[in-house]
């Protein structure tokens, strides 16, 4: 089955995602390593489940719920990038990727809706 450019781009902020937990980890701030990497991986994961959806409503479903995980992430980076954990530079690349699968998502979830009425 070929993966769709959202599921990839979804892979690969992950992967950010679990590189920062891991450096988190080592400055032992476990709670919000937690749940960035929670949340940041909860985008993929959902969309991954959209592809099995039961019906039209199901996949718009498991796609709103990667866009709340979006939204949690950026809150959680934007914590991290004002409490100076991480760098601008490292904020800015992730917050325009997390930005970019929100945009995505929005647009999927949009498409989906029109095709139902």
């Amino acid at each position: 089955m070929k993966k769709s450019i959202l599921d990839e781009k979804a892979v690969l902020f992950a992967i950010h995602i679990i590189k920062l937990s891991k450096v988190l980890n080592e400055q032992r701030d476990f709670i919000i390593s937690k749940q960035i990497l929670r949340s940041g991986t909860s985008i993929g994961a959902n969309i991954r489940e959209s592809q099995s959806a039961e019906s039209s409503k199901d996949f718009i479903h498991k796609l709103s719920i990667s866009l709340k995980e979006a939204n949690e992430t950026l809150y959680w980076l934007e914590l991290l990038t004002k409490s100076e954990m991480i760098n601008k530079e490292l904020y800015t690349m992730l917050n325009f990727k997390c930005t970019e699968l929100q945009k995505m998502l929005t647009s999927s979830i949009l498409t989906m809706k029109k095709k139902l009425k």
